[in-house]
């Protein structure tokens, strides 16, 4: 008996429906990774150089990486000090405003 029971579970597959319909468009956005249409983009390589491609994403521009270690030690410490944050150059000195607006009010007045 349990194994008819089994037996007849076993014929009926589970169906995963989804109700798409124009409320679901209308609440939630179109999910989609890959765009359809390409792109023209500029791809600049590690030497400088560039190429016009066809991206699959709207892009500008896009730049390959330099490998560090293929440089020299000179061209690898150019590198990395064009990397550090720039210190910003702070002012301290405030010039003394002697404007008296009282001045000009009495002139208004007038």
């Amino acid at each position: 008996m349990n194994t008819s029971l089994l037996l007849r579970i076993s014929r009926f597959k589970p169906i995963l429906v989804k109700n798409l319909n124009c409320w679901t468009a209308a609440i939630t956005k179109k999910h989609q990774n890959v765009y359809v249409n390409t792109y023209p983009t500029v791809l600049v390589l590690p030497d400088g150089s560039s190429i016009n491609i066809e991206y699959n994403e709207p892009r500008k521009i896009i730049v390959l990486p330099i490998d560090i270690s293929k440089l020299s030690e000179e061209q690898q410490r150019i590198m990395i000090s064009k990397r550090k944050p720039k210190t910003k150059i702070v002012l301290d000195e405030e010039q003394e405003d002697d404007f008296n607006e009282m001045k000009y009010i009495k002139m208004k007045k007038r």
